[in-house]
């Protein structure tokens, strides 16, 4: 069976970066070949998509996150990234990777920004 395991959230001020990751393992998931994605839920609000990367690399970003998000991905690792850069409090949500469909979410990992 495929896992999608996320790290690397935290605790962190406005204005500082993180990166996060999300790894693919177990089952028969030919990570190359599919479209990675990076959504966020904040408390009380719905899940909401952040970003995401095609196999051939090609990405969208949520006007939110334009220009302070990267994502991107390492096939060798079966792993997608997500930069975050210049953080504000409203960044602050349980952050998720999804994989081709809605059978592949991962866990969630935590990301608050806050003085």
């Amino acid at each position: 069976q495929v896992q999608l395991v996320e790290s690397g959230g935290g605790l962190v001020q406005p204005g500082e970066s993180l990166r996060l990751s999300c790894a693919a393992s177990g089952g028969i998931f030919i990570f190359s070949i599919y479209t990675m994605a990076w959504y966020r839920q904040a408390p009380g609000k719905q899940r909401e998509l952040v970003a995401t990367i095609t196999s051939t690399g090609f990405t969208i970003y949520a006007d939110s996150v334009k220009g302070r998000f990267t994502i991107s991905r390492d096939n060798a690792k079966n792993t997608v990234y997500l930069q975050m850069n210049s953080l504000k409090p409203e960044d602050t949500a349980v952050y998720y990777c999804r994989g081709p469909t809605d059978a592949y979410w991962g866990q969630g990992t935590q990301v608050t920004v806050s003085v």
